[in-house]
């Protein structure tokens, strides 16, 4: 039987340093898959012919992405970094993305 010698503290911060990481990794894989997600539609829909009925679900797309980006921006400055620019970058977020993030969900038109 093997004991950890370390102060309690020292293991509670561990922890907590762990969680924040698993944290990150999953807020970054949920704005990758929207991203993708948008990035496939756009793809499928790229032709000039395609109705303006296609709009509503691509807005939709666009406010998922802008979400999880929103997740993701907070879970990282809360863990301490607050420079977004490099996520921007790196997960090369359409600046409609950008603009939506962090906005409370639109009601439906009734």
């Amino acid at each position: 039987m093997s004991r950890d010698l370390r102060p309690p503290v020292d293991i509670l911060h561990y922890e907590i340093v762990q969680e924040q990481a698993s944290a990150l990794g999953r807020m970054g894989r949920a704005l990758e898959q929207s991203l993708t997600r948008l990035r496939e539609f756009d793809a499928a829909h790229a032709h000039p012919e395609d109705p303006a009925s296609m709009q509503p679900a691509r807005r939709k797309l666009v406010m998922e992405a802008g979400d999880a980006l929103w997740m993701f921006v907070v879970q990282r400055e809360a863990s301490g970094l607050r420079d977004s620019r490099h996520i921007m970058r790196t997960y090369n977020v359409p600046s409609e993305v950008q603009r939506c993030m962090g906005l409370p969900p639109s009601k439906p038109a009734s």
